[in-house]
């Protein structure tokens, strides 16, 4: 009697233990499809802010199906696998430099991955990859920030970061986060928060609430009043805000709208432009002076610059932001104006008169694309908007490079209104 107790018992334990087992099996399995589900995919159709515009002379079945078909196309070309690693990165095309990436690149890459899973089943296992390859290149004053540049010989990285490249990326992880959740193996949200704290402890100018150029520049730098214009994402820095609940980036939005509009108004009332480097914040800002840091065209609107229609757009387009869309309006005026309303007329490249730069009269993305997301914000630019867009679209891959190609790719889902903020 007692052996056959002994024996039920023993079967009893057993079957508890499968079950245990198997219920842990369980878990663990809608853990994962939990984590790989995606929440928010393309296309999205998502709200923008009342007023905003898109291409409305074709159908979003057709806006969408172009955007599918370039992505992949993009995808196929630039992202690539690492030689030194298991993990990805955005090929910068500038082995001139010996350069293979750049956090710039990293940064635009994983923002366009995440929003287009869905659409691509692999988003979430290339987006890890492309993770995976952040953290493997940092900056030599942070581990948490990239290093702007990673050389073709392994582990011979450039030692400061690009903020822009930084807060990109760290925007793609909120992105990730609000896409996948971070109840898998990888905790998307805290991984950003971490960037975040990072961003602003050493990107951002705490006497001036402007963003720093890397963090290579400290209080006693030479150039610690200076910032990139195209640096200054305030749809991003509000997300920033949102995750953090840390005003210091309210603090940074209000003073760099101050910034841009005390230099358009003083530097730029006709067309409205803002030069590539601004200098002097803490005084009277003021376009930087030939040769400040890249070229002899520092001080007027290049190629860095290109992207700021682009990056104060998306704060009205998303956030409602009414200095987003009075900065823009100017800029919209002037370069329909100045263009006659011809696409094929935008130059790359102006002095902040709004003259084209001399020997720059042929077509580059950055331009062309930021203007169509600025027009965005108003309905008198909708016939422009509808131009910029055939006009956009009918570009191959191949005539350009990852810059141009990477930031059309940004803007094509923006235009198709599939933007979203997480």
């Amino acid at each position: 009697m007692t052996m056959a107790i002994g024996l039920f018992m023993s079967t009893l334990q057993k079957r508890n233990k499968i079950r245990i087992v198997f219920s842990i099996f369980l878990l663990q399995y809608f853990c994962i499809a939990y984590a790989q589900r995606v929440f928010r995919p393309f296309p999205q159709h998502a709200g923008y802010f009342a007023g905003v515009i898109t291409p409305n002379h074709i159908s979003s079945q057709e806006k969408d199906d172009s955007v599918r078909s370039f992505y992949f196309q993009w995808k196929n070309r630039y992202i690539r696998k690492s030689h030194c690693s298991n993990s990805y990165y955005v090929w910068s095309e500038n082995s001139g430099r010996n350069h293979e990436c750049v956090s710039e690149g990293q940064g635009y890459g994983m923002i366009i991955v995440a929003l287009m899973a869905g659409a691509d089943p692999l988003a979430k296992s290339t987006f890890d990859g492309l993770l995976k390859y952040y953290l493997e290149h940092p900056s030599k004053r942070s581990r948490v920030l990239m290093s702007w540049a990673q050389r073709i010989v392994c582990g011979h990285d450039e030692e400061s970061s690009a903020s822009d490249g930084d807060i990109d990326i760290a925007y793609s992880l909120l992105l990730a986060d609000a896409q996948w959740s971070s109840q898998g193996n990888i905790n998307y949200l805290l991984k950003a928060k971490s960037i975040i704290g990072a961003v602003m402890e050493q990107e951002i100018n705490r006497k001036t609430y402007s963003v720093l150029e890397s963090n290579s520049i400290e209080s006693d730098s030479r150039d610690y009043f200076d910032m990139r214009s195209s640096d200054f994402m305030p749809s991003e820095l509000r997300s920033f805000y949102k995750a953090t609940n840390e005003k210091d980036w309210l603090k940074t939005i209000d003073s760099c709208y101050k910034i841009f509009s005390y230099i358009q108004q003083n530097y730029s009332p006709d067309a409205g432009l803002v030069p590539d480097f601004i200098q002097s914040i803490n005084k009277s800002p003021e376009p930087a002076k030939k040769h400040y840091l890249e070229s002899k065209y520092d001080g007027v609107y290049n190629y860095n610059a290109s992207r700021v229609p682009w990056r104060i757009a998306t704060d009205f387009i998303v956030a409602g932001d009414k200095r987003s869309k009075s900065f823009v309006e100017p800029i919209n005026q002037w370069i329909r104006e100045t263009t006659k309303g011809n696409p094929d007329n935008i130059s790359a490249g102006y002095t902040l008169d709004g003259d084209d730069l001399k020997s720059r009269n042929f077509e580059a993305l950055s331009f062309i694309s930021s203007f169509a997301i600025s027009a965005m914000t108003d309905a008198k630019n909708q016939e422009w908007l509808n131009k910029l867009w055939d006009y956009i679209i009918h570009f191959k891959l191949k005539d350009f490079d990852y810059f141009d190609n990477s930031i059309k790719m940004l803007h094509l889902i923006i235009l198709s209104h599939n933007y979203w903020a997480p």
